[in-house]
């Protein structure tokens, strides 16, 4: 399995910055994989909301079906499934002074069959893309907010 965590500052208040997260479709501004993630079904945002993830790693294009688990006033957590990976991204929000949320963020994944002979070939790759997720995330948010 590979576990990529940062801690990253958003500059929103709490409230704001779960309600930015909590709908997976804006994985699209902030996640540079993402080509794509669509809902599935309708309604609020609630556990087990759904969304289509399209996303490209490696120079391969690849989709995962996502499930909303975990919704809660100070956590989320989403688990996307494939026939290859099971990838779950988990986020712990905490209050900070001012207009400011720290975002504890935790991807994981856990790869299916022959490719988790990968695994250790990967983690580098998942660890620079968590790096790019901390710079970009926060300038999503902010984005948001205007």
């Amino acid at each position: 399995m590979i576990v990529v965590e940062r801690d990253i500052v958003l500059p929103a208040p709490l409230d704001e910055a779960v309600s930015y997260l909590e709908d997976f479709r804006r994985t699209e501004e902030w996640d540079p994989g993402t080509l794509r993630c669509v809902r599935s079904d309708e309604g609020p945002v609630r556990p087990g909301s759904v969304w289509r993830n399209t996303s490209r790693f490696r120079g391969r294009t690849t989709r995962l079906t996502y499930r909303l688990d975990v919704m809660e006033p100070a956590h989320l957590a989403f688990v996307g499934t494939n026939k290859s990976v099971t990838a779950t991204d988990d986020m712990r929000f905490e209050a900070r002074s001012g207009e400011e949320t720290l975002l504890r963020y935790r991807a994981s994944l856990r790869f299916k069959g022959l490719a988790k002979l990968a695994t250790p070939f990967l983690r580098a790759e998942f660890e620079a893309l968590g790096d790019k997720v901390a710079r970009r995330l926060p300038i999503a948010v902010a984005e948001h907010r205007r």
